[in-house]
């Protein structure tokens, strides 16, 4: 347990893993809360949100949970009535939400698109305009978004919805930091890389089925370091940028893929 971010209140949306394990949002919100902060978990399916708290309150951390649908703005609004009301205040939002439909655009259909951009972009702008008020009332805050290398590079699985709603994310995260950086509020993005979470595990199986394991061999293997990088990578660096430790740090986005946009793994060289 720290205090990187004791007496501060966090919202995590979609806090919960889409199956077993620890996905992204989850490890976000047992950090936060081991790092002292009150935790709200959000997510669309409460039992998942649930089980994220009994883990906090398990290690003796503060968490409450509520069922919403980011991607609906009285969801939104009342997601943030309910944290002033619960913990006082709101000093971090952490927007976690996302899906992935693949495909290319003669692929993808309209209504996927449209699902997409709504669950992954238009979550982060609905969340932000509810919470932002009240950030700017209580002196300032601090805001995480969760995008992807997806927004800055394509990857093998192509996914148009999703790549396009992840470099809106990061746009938008520019946009929010410059024009509220005046009223102390910082707003950066994470772009986590492979990853290797409940949700990709899913992802793959429903989308293209086969061999999960060798998928996931394949995977590794494309990253420099050797690995996908695991939830709790993501974790690390969302404390990071919600934590006073990063005062002077807002409009950026922080890439955490094992090297992966720096270029193709060579083999190792020996002799």
């Amino acid at each position: 347990m720290g205090n990187r971010l004791e007496g501060k209140t966090a919202i995590v949306t979609g806090g919960g893993s889409i199956g077993p394990g620890i996905g992204n949002g989850k490890a976000a919100a047992a950090l936060f809360a081991r790092e002292g902060a009150r935790v709200m978990v959000v997510d669309l399916n409460l039992e998942a949100a649930e089980e994220t708290r009994r883990l906090i309150e398990g290690e003796g951390g503060s968490c409450f949970t509520s069922r919403a649908d980011v991607s609906v703005a009285a969801d939104c609004e009342r997601i943030a009535g309910e944290c002033v009301r619960e913990l006082g205040r709101i000093d971090i939002l952490h927007n976690n939400v996302g899906i992935e439909i693949p495909g290319g655009i003669l692929e993808i259909t309209e209504d996927d698109w449209d699902r997409t951009l709504d669950v992954n972009l238009k979550s982060i702008f609905l969340m932000c305009r509810a919470v932002v008020p009240r950030m700017v009332e209580q002196g300032g805050g601090s805001i995480v978004n969760i995008s992807s290398i997806n927004g800055i590079r394509t990857l093998p699985a192509l996914s148009g919805a999703y790549g396009a709603s992840k470099l809106g994310m990061v746009a938008l995260t520019r946009e929010i930091a410059v024009e509220f950086a005046a009223k102390g509020i910082r707003c950066n993005a994470v772009l986590p890389g492979m990853m290797r979470t409940p949700f990709v595990e899913a992802s793959l199986t429903d989308a293209w089925g086969g061999d999960v394991a060798d998928m996931m061999r394949q995977r590794d293997a494309m990253v420099p370091i050797g690995r996908q990088g695991e939830s709790w990578d993501t974790a690390h660096a969302a404390l990071f940028l919600a934590s006073d430790d990063a005062a002077y740090v807002t409009g950026t986005t922080l890439v955490v893929d094992g090297g992966l946009t720096c270029g193709v793994r060579t083999a190792p060289q020996g002799g």
